[in-house]
């Protein structure tokens, strides 16, 4: 037998055995349940309120802050025997002697059951015979502290509330990343970081929702369906309304009927949307994923850099508020600093990539060439330790059709991939974000172009620790010049372009109704909460993320 066999025989093998073992534990799990009905009572609970109300666990801690020494450890002298009711899933069980310690978590976090089987009497001996790790409990009793100084509940009683047939794996078992996704209310028990990265996640929604409240925003809901193409280019995901046997796409931004609520007078709007794209699969990008985007009359571009300077700081500091252990060690393992912020034109950030990376400036027009010295080139940049996709740019540069569509190519391969190296704090120990500003208006369809220079836009792009964070512009509100912008798209879809817009006339009336001068800003939600907790990938911030079926027998 060949090693690979003998290998995928081993591995089969041990597989088996560990599904075996589980299932033993759960037919155990379930004898325990039948026993508990046959005394007439319900190991699936649900009069939880009746009695004394339950307290959290993080309540109950709360109320003997008084109580500790300066090592944080709890004076038993001091801690009243307040009477406490208390909820939460079993984490622990050791027993000594007559005595067992039983760890209970909830929402808010932990607290320790103190079991006396000179206190419980005959109902001590169920705790051990009965009760299981990820089981859910109630007890009641009164506040104490062990020797030790652990806060703790003296149990005078307890029930079981929800028995676990299945048995938690533990933090260092449950590892597999694919599992992990695919099991996420397991993943939230065995890793409790995850379950911070999430509280995280809605304290900075929240966070956000407050910033733009408090300046006079609306928030908005628009439609999840659209019947055409808008808002952006991507690939849509195609659904289908029976009743009015009408195609529709799931919308992939919600910009134009943002923009539309701007024109019927709602001149502050902002919207926490849920998007979808058919696109790949990556450590930043995930089929349907959430967006803020906001559009605000009496504005332009440089009005919004400022705000998000502002807004990017305010969410931080509110996560700090939040999460404050949590935060503090987000924050010290940043490779970046909202410090300060850089603007930066992008013929600028090519014209400085390209003599940081020792290349002449004829690199960003003359790839393509037949002749061109890219061996040259290549070592030139090498020397510079920068390491340049010549053949995806070469590649790239080849399918452009105008000027401007190849001064954002140049800028894709030569500038950006190096945002972080280029722009750094004053001691050079971390990036800075990056405003890359004034785009060509050949690849963007829906800004406006600059008063003086028509060939670009008012628009700019947020770059921290090399992702893109914010994508923001001046917005197009010329009625001609956007029934313009939308047929190039249609023409390019024409010839074979995939990520275009259709032609919008619905969006094109609306802005001949008038559309006062307003500036607009889309922002990931995933990206952001990545950032600021230092995922490594969008699957981690996101609690149910896309996976392929799973695989029969699993």
């Amino acid at each position: 037998m060949s090693e690979d066999k003998q290998e995928k025989k081993g591995g089969s093998s041990a597989a088996a055995a560990t599904q075996h073992a589980e299932e033993t534990l759960i037919a155990v799990r379930k004898e325990k349940a039948t026993k508990i009905r046959g005394r007439g009572e319900n190991p699936f609970a649900n009069d939880v309120t009746s009695g004394e109300p339950l307290v959290d666990l993080a309540s109950a801690r709360a109320q003997f802050d008084g109580a500790k020494n300066a090592a944080g450890r709890y004076d038993a002298e001091k801690v009243a025997p307040e009477p406490l009711r208390i909820a939460g899933r079993v984490l622990f069980l050791r027993q000594m002697g007559g005595v067992s310690f039983v760890r209970l978590r909830d929402r808010t976090g932990e607290l320790q059951l103190y079991c006396d089987e000179a206190v419980l009497g005959e109902a001590y001996a169920r705790l051990h015979e009965e009760i299981d790790l990820g089981d859910i409990i109630e007890a009641s009793g009164t506040a104490m502290a062990t020797q030790k100084g652990e806060l703790s509940v003296k149990a005078t009683s307890f029930r079981l509330l929800t028995k676990a047939y299945r048995p938690l794996p533990t933090k260092t078992s449950f590892k597999d990343v694919e599992a992990r996704y695919r099991m996420r209310y397991v993943d939230l028990v065995a890793n409790r970081e995850v379950a911070t990265v999430f509280r995280a996640r809605t304290f900075l929604i929240s966070a956000l929702r407050r910033f733009f409240d408090g300046k006079g925003f609306l928030e908005v809901e628009t439609p999840t369906m659209h019947t055409i193409i808008g808002g952006a280019a991507a690939r849509p995901f195609k659904t289908h309304h029976n009743t009015l046997d009408m195609g529709l796409f799931m919308r992939i931004a919600p910009e134009l009927y943002l923009k539309r609520l701007v024109v019927g007078g709602f001149e502050r709007v902002y919207e926490v949307a849920r998007c979808y794209r058919n696109e790949g699969l990556s450590t930043r990008h995930n089929p349907e994923f959430t967006m803020l985007e906001y559009y605000q009359a009496y504005a332009t571009y440089e009005t919004l850099m400022d705000q998000t300077e502002a807004m990017l700081r305010a969410v931080d500091e509110a996560l700090a508020a939040a999460l404050p252990e949590e935060h503090a060690g987000w924050a010290k393992a940043r490779t970046w600093s909202f410090e300060r912020f850089v603007r930066v034109p992008m013929a600028k950030a090519i014209e400085n990539a390209l003599a940081r990376s020792g290349l002449p400036p004829e690199v960003a027009t003359k790839v393509a060439d037949d002749d061109a010295p890219i061996k040259a080139w290549a070592k030139a940049a090498k020397e510079k330790k920068r390491e340049i996709d010549w053949a995806n740019f070469r590649s790239g540069m080849k399918k452009c059709d105008s000027d401007g569509e190849r001064v954002f190519c140049a800028y894709e391969y030569l500038a950006e991939p190096f945002l972080t190296a280029d722009y750094r704090t004053d001691d050079g120990s971390k990036s800075l974000p990056v405003f890359i500003i004034d785009y060509p208006f050949e690849v963007s369809p829906l800004a406006r172009k600059k008063d003086g220079n028509e060939a670009l836009v008012d628009r700019f792009e947020l770059f921290v620790d090399g992702r893109e964070l914010c994508n923001a512009f001046s917005e197009l509100n010329d009625p001609e010049d956007q029934d313009a912008r939308f047929r190039a798209q249609v023409e390019k879809k024409a010839k074979g372009a995939e990520e275009t817009m259709d032609y919008d006339a619905d969006y094109v009336r609306a802005l001949e109704y008038g559309m006062p001068p307003t500036a607009g800003f889309g922002m990931g939600v995933d990206r952001l909460t990545m950032l600021l907790t230092g995922a490594a990938s969008i699957r981690d911030v996101i609690l149910f993320p896309l996976l392929r079926p799973e695989a029969s027998g699993s």
